[in-house]
């Protein structure tokens, strides 16, 4: 695994833990990252970070629409 280091400005207010919930979440949310890698990455269990993402605007299920309508046709 990768570590990089940001300068953060102060009144942003955000902790380590923050920044890596927002780095995280936006993977996940964009397909980069499973549920797993997301929480790893955060140091929490998959259900923690899953009952976390509504808080950043991001659905659990990340799963395009046009990916469920071509299921139900090959149902």
């Amino acid at each position: 695994m990768k570590t990089i280091t940001l300068n953060i400005p102060d009144n942003l207010d955000l902790d380590d833990r923050g920044v890596s919930m927002i780095v995280a979440t936006k993977l996940y949310e964009q397909g980069k990252l499973t549920l797993g890698q997301a929480a790893e990455l955060v140091g929490l269990s998959k259900r923690t970070f899953a009952e976390l993402l509504g808080t950043y605007g991001i659905s659990l299920f990340n799963y395009p629409a046009s990916d469920l309508s071509k299921d139900v046709i090959n149902a």
